[in-house]
């Protein structure tokens, strides 16, 4: 598999993982995961800073796969088939700009309870 048909098949999982959190079907564990994996995806805040060479990427190349991987287990596999059915017929670019404004949010967040903790 070439890495441009990678990205694209990765995008589509996120998309029907996000679908799958929406389904009432999906335990709230797994939707607690699928929020977390997510909202880890579409950050604009990696762990590892994607300007470091190498390493920068690495957590992108691990943490978002194997994250995928356990929410697709915890997924009833009924629901990630009409999960995945969804995120065929709406695109990636279709996940709410509400659910980045929250990741942003976040940030900011953790970064001034870090700032005032140091202070």
């Amino acid at each position: 598999m070439r890495w441009k048909e990678a990205a694209t098949q990765l995008k589509q999982e996120v998309n029907a993982i996000y679908w799958s959190a929406r389904h009432p079907r999906t335990s709230w564990w797994a939707k607690v995961w699928i929020l977390l994996v997510v909202a880890y995806a579409i950050s604009p805040i990696d762990l590892i800073p994607d300007f470091i060479p190498v390493l920068g990427y690495l957590d992108d190349l691990l943490l978002i796969p194997i994250g995928l991987y356990i929410a697709i287990q915890l997924i009833p596999p009924d629901v990630l088939v009409e999960s995945r059915k969804m995120a065929s017929e709406k695109p990636a670019s279709s996940l709410p700009l509400l659910g980045a404004a929250i990741i942003v949010f976040f940030w900011i967040v953790v970064i001034l309870l870090i700032t005032v903790s140091i202070a």
